[in-house]
């Protein structure tokens, strides 16, 4: 499967953006989904993941509250609601998938297909 991830730009503080994360190549459906971000400075985070059909979810610690992933099956895209962003969200996001049984846990993944990033820049 091929990924392609886009919707990041400049926003300032406090601001919303979504992503988009569009599927290629396989039956999307059968995906678990995550979305990592990274900076020069950091190691890859995780930010968030969600089950074949929408649920579970699961976010990072430093989301929690603020960002929202959900997805659309029939459009082959999973989504990142980001709002209340703030500067130390600025990062490259990345998509990521991986086949999955309907029951696995999501928690944790080793993600086999990622997309090639999409930068968020999140200015004071």
């Amino acid at each position: 499967v091929q990924l392609q991830a886009s919707g990041g730009g400049l926003v300032q503080a406090g601001g919303s953006l979504r992503l988009s994360c569009v599927a290629s190549g396989r039956t999307f459906s059968r995906f678990a989904v995550g979305w990592f971000r990274q900076t020069p400075a950091k190691e890859r985070e995780f930010v968030a993941t969600i089950g074949r059909s929408g649920s579970p979810t699961y976010y990072g610690d430093t989301v929690k509250g603020r960002f929202t992933i959900f997805r659309d099956n029939d459009r082959k895209t999973a989504y990142l609601q980001m709002t209340n962003l703030k500067p130390e969200d600025t990062a490259v996001y990345y998509c990521a998938a991986r086949d999955v049984i309907l029951t696995a846990d999501i928690r944790n993944l080793e993600y086999s297909y990622w997309g090639q990033g999409t930068l968020v820049t999140v200015s004071s």
